[in-house]
Order: C-alpha cells, then sequence, then structure tokens
C-alpha cells in the first residue's frame, strides 16, 4: 500500500468513519500497568498521557477529560505529508469545534468532542465529497 502524499487526493479519498466507543485522556499514575485497551499511549515529562475508553478509565478509577469519539480517516496518507491534517482541524475550526489528531503509520485519527461527533463526521464527509483527484 503505498502512502499518499498528495492533498487534494488525501482528502478526496479520506472515507471518515466513526467508530462507537466513548474515548478520554487521562494521565496513568506512577508505576501503573499499561491498562489493557489503550488506544493511545504517550510519554510527557509530567508523565504518560493515554487514550483509552471512558468505561475503561472509570473502572481503573482515572480522572480524565475530553470525552471524546474516534474518527478514522481511512486513506494511507504519508507521515510527511503537507497540510492534510491542517485542512482536517481548519474545517472543524470552523464549526468552532475543538479535535484532537493522532497520527498512526497508514491513518489519521480524529478525537473530537462526543456530542458532536456526527456533526465533525457530517463536515468530514462533505469537504470529501467536495474534493478532486489531481493527477
Amino acid at each position: 500500500m503505498q502512502a499518499i502524499t498528495n492533498l487534494q487526493q488525501l482528502i478526496y479519498t479520506m472515507q471518515p468513519v466513526l467508530h462507537a466507543p466513548c474515548y478520554v485522556f487521562a494521565t496513568l499514575p506512577p508505576g501503573l500497568a499499561i491498562p489493557v485497551g489503550v488506544k493511545m499511549l504517550f510519554e510527557e515529562v509530567e508523565g504518560w498521557t493515554a487514550i483509552l475508553t471512558e468505561q475503561k478509565a472509570m473502572q481503573l478509577e482515572l480522572a480524565y477529560e475530553f470525552p471524546c469519539r474516534m474518527i478514522t480517516l481511512n486513506v494511507h496518507s504519508s507521515l510527511d505529508a503537507v497540510g492534510f491534517l491542517a485542512r482536517i482541524t481548519a474545517e472543524l475550526a470552523s464549526l468552532n469545534m475543538g479535535v484532537n489528531p493522532v497520527s498512526a503509520f497508514y491513518h489519521d485519527h480524529l478525537f473530537v468532542p462526543a456530542g458532536r461527533a456526527e456533526e465533525a463526521l457530517a463536515a468530514l464527509v462533505n469537504l470529501s465529497h467536495q474534493g478532486q483527484v489531481v493527477s
């Protein structure tokens, strides 16, 4: 699978998909083993930030923030593609919506406010339909 760098092609073929679980951002306390089911883990100076389901955070009695839903952009975006996430986040910003993007090897994933996830998905689908593939 070839990673795509062309911005218009990325937007046109992104195929956003909304996932069902509600996710949250939490900080793992020192000494806690990495819980099963963590979606993402990132080490900062202050400690480990985890993205996990709200249900799992409550089960582990973790303090958390930003109940959100994940939208996966199902296009193999190159890790050095220029402007893709900038265009996506600008679209959501035009709706006064915050987003926390996470880039992985094959796809980009957007964590959007849980109560506005359907609105975010509709905006991204609309954006994708406006695009044109440029060769």
